[in-house]
C-alpha cells in the first residue's frame, strides 16, 4: 500500500521504518528541506533497532513537499504531536482527495479540527479521519537515522470520523497496523488517549524532582504509590465519562499497562516494565514546555475535562491536575486550551453531537 508518513519525531521516524519493513511504499514529508536533504543524501536509509537486533530499511521517497508525499496515496499517518495539527491540515488541505484515510495516533479529537480546517480551505473530497488511543510504538530516536522501538502496540482502540465511513477506514488502517481496533466515532476516539491520563500526573507531581536534576525518568523513580493512586483515580473518572456518553467497554484501564497480568492492554503485558528497562525515557525535561505539560495537559486533560463539563460529568481529579498545571505554568489551560468551548462545539446536544460525528461536517 501506499502510504505518507508526516513528520519527523519519534513516532514518525518508527512509522515510516516499519511500515517499509513490513512491505509498503513509504513516504516521509517533513517541513524541513535541510534536513530532508541530508536525509536524502544518507540514502534515505533508516535502521529499527528492536529485541531482533538491528534492520536497515530504505524509504520509497523523503520529501518537504507535502502534495508529492500525499499524492495517490491510500493512508496519511500522522503521529505528530496535536499541537502541530492545524499547520499541518492547512499544508494538506489543497491535496487530499476521495478515499484518502488520515491516521492520528493519537488524536486528541484533532480528527475533527482537521476535517473542519480541511472544509473551512474550499476542500469537499471524502475524506476520513481517525485517531487511536496512543502511538504504534513506544520509541525513541537515538543516533541519526535509528529508531529503537522497545515494543509495538498490540491493540490500537481507534475512533472514525465520519463514522459513516468507519468499514472503509478500517480496512485501510488495518492493511498497515493489525492491531487497530474499531471504537466507534473521534470522541470515543479521543477519550481513549493514554497520553492526557499517565503524563499529568506525571509531569506535575515530579515537577520538583524535574526542575531539580538535569535528568529524571518519571516512568521509573516518578512513579510511585502515591502517583499511582492518582492515576488510577484519574483513569476512573475518564471511565466514567465514557460510559455516561454511552461508549461501552473495552475502556482500556490504564492500570493494565501496569500489571504483568490480567487484560492486554494497548501495548500488551509487562510494557511498563520494558519502557524503564530500556533506559530511553531518562530525560532532560523542560517541566513548562515539554509536549507532556503543552500537549497532554494544556491539549489532551483541558479536552476531557471540557467534555465532562458539557456532560454534566464530575471530574475532580482531572479539573484539580488541570488546575495545579495550569499554576505551573502560570496561565489557564481551562480557559485557553483545547476545550469544547473553544472549538464552538459546547453548545450541541448529545444527539446533534452524535448526528455530527456519525455524518461528519
Amino acid at each position: 500500500m501506499k502510504i505518507a508518513v508526516l513528520g519527523g519525531g519519534n513516532g514518525s521516524l518508527a512509522a515510516a521504518a516499519d511500515l517499509t519493513k513490513d512491505g509498503h511504499e513509504v513516504r516521509l514529508w517533513r517541513r524541513n528541506a535541510t534536513e530532508i536533504d541530508a536525509f536524502n543524501g544518507r540514502g534515505k536509509t533508516l535502521t529499527i533497532k528492536d529485541h531482533t537486533g538491528l534492520t536497515r530499511v530504505t524509504l520509497a521517497a523523503a520529501t518537504s513537499d507535502i502534495g508529492a508525499a500525499v499524492k495517490d496515496t491510500d493512508l496519511i499517518v500522522c503521529p505528530t504531536p496535536a499541537t502541530a495539527q492545524a499547520d499541518i491540515a492547512l499544508a494538506l488541505a489543497p491535496h487530499l482527495r476521495d478515499g484518502q484515510v488520515v491516521f492520528l495516533p493519537p488524536g486528541s479529537f484533532g480528527a475533527w479540527i482537521m476535517a473542519r480546517i480541511i472544509r473551512e480551505a474550499g476542500n469537499t473530497a471524502d475524506v476520513t479521519f481517525a485517531e487511536a488511543g496512543t502511538l504504534p510504538y513506544l520509541t525513541r530516536i537515538h543516533e541519526v537515522d535509528t529508531i529503537a522501538i522497545t515494543t509495538r502496540a498490540t491493540r490500537l482502540p481507534t475512533g472514525v470520523f465520519p463514522t459513516r465511513n468507519t468499514a472503509h477506514a478500517m480496512a485501510v488502517l488495518r492493511s498497515a497496523y493489525r492491531s487497530v481496533e474499531d471504537c466507534g466515532d473521534a470522541l470515543s476516539g479521543a477519550l481513549m488517549n493514554a497520553g492526557p491520563i499517565i503524563h499529568p500526573p506525571l509531569i506535575v507531581m515530579n515537577a520538583g524532582p524535574i526542575e531539580h536534576f538535569d535528568h529524571w525518568d518519571i516512568h521509573n523513580e516518578g512513579t510511585q504509590a502515591s502517583v499511582r493512586r492518582v492515576t488510577t483515580r484519574l483513569d476512573g473518572e475518564r471511565m466514567a465519562l465514557r460510559e455516561a456518553l454511552g461508549y461501552g467497554a473495552p475502556h482500556f484501564p490504564l492500570a493494565d499497562h501496569y500489571q504483568t497480568g490480567g487484560d492486554e492492554w494497548m501495548y500488551g503485558n509487562m510494557a511498563h516494565d520494558k519502557l524503564v528497562d530500556s533506559g530511553d525515557w531518562r530525560e532532560d525535561l523542560d517541566l513548562t514546555t515539554h509536549r507532556y505539560m503543552r500537549e497532554d495537559v494544556a491539549i489532551g486533560l483541558a479536552f476531557l475535562v471540557s467534555v465532562a463539563d458539557w456532560a454534566q460529568v464530575p471530574v475532580p481529579t482531572a479539573t484539580g491536575l488541570l488546575a495545579v498545571a495550569s499554576a505551573i505554568c502560570d496561565t489557564d489551560f481551562r480557559a485557553g486550551g483545547r476545550t469544547l468551548g473553544a472549538l464552538g462545539l459546547d453548545d450541541l446536544s448529545r444527539e446533534q453531537m452524535r448526528a455530527m460525528l456519525t455524518d461528519g461536517l
